[in-house]
């Protein structure tokens, strides 16, 4: 019998929390923007994760205020909260 081993970014709190670490290592290139394919591929192929879990992982870092998606899907921007002082 076979198992099968756990996947590290079916959580989607976990996958949205390594792209933003990932877009965080990534200089935007104009006003702030930074290539979906810039930490998609990251993603998908060096920390092997599937689709699901990159779609997954992206809709909860919007959903958190971690990332913005542009409407067309090809970047994304990294939100900065502010701190109170």
């Amino acid at each position: 019998m076979k198992y099968v081993d756990k996947r590290p970014y079916a959580d989607p709190e976990t996958a949205a929390r390594k792209l933003v670490e990932l877009a965080a290592t990534i200089d935007p290139v104009q006003d702030g923007r930074i290539p979906i394919e810039k930490i998609n591929a990251p993603f998908m192929y060096q920390h092997g994760s599937s689709g699901p879990e990159f779609g997954a992982g992206i809709k909860m870092a919007v959903e958190r205020g971690w990332l913005e998606l542009h409407e067309s899907g090809t970047y994304v921007r990294l939100i900065k909260k502010e701190t109170a002082n």
